[in-house]
């Protein structure tokens, strides 16, 4: 019985680990995103860091990506750049990967 509730307790630390991972994973790739777009619409320095925060807020409205992607493709469009929804979806998957990386050089 105690095996099994010690292999209970691992899981739940696992997932546990797994999701905080997966958060970290989507702020730094959202950081990202609003950095590469911020340098798009030709943001200044203070500018930037306000929209990275921005970037990473509009992801806590609705689960999954599709937040993000109309929130960059608003203020994209806004800014009269010629910036497309397959280009940032491709953006995301290339930050999504770079963010991963980043975090694993840290650890």
């Amino acid at each position: 019985m105690t095996d099994f509730k010690d292999r209970q307790r691992g899981e739940e630390a696992k997932f546990a680990m797994d999701e905080e991972t997966a958060f970290k994973v989507a702020a730094r790739r959202n950081r990202l995103l609003g950095e590469w777009a911020a340098g798009v619409m030709n943001l200044t320095t203070e500018e930037t860091d306000a929209y990275k925060k921005a970037v990473v807020q509009a992801d806590f409205e609705e689960a999954g990506d599709e937040d993000v992607i109309r929130k960059l493709l608003g203020d994209l469009t806004a800014a009269e750049t010629n910036v497309t929804e397959a280009e940032i979806r491709t953006k995301l998957e290339e930050m999504s990967v770079e963010a991963k990386r980043q975090l694993m050089s840290e650890s």
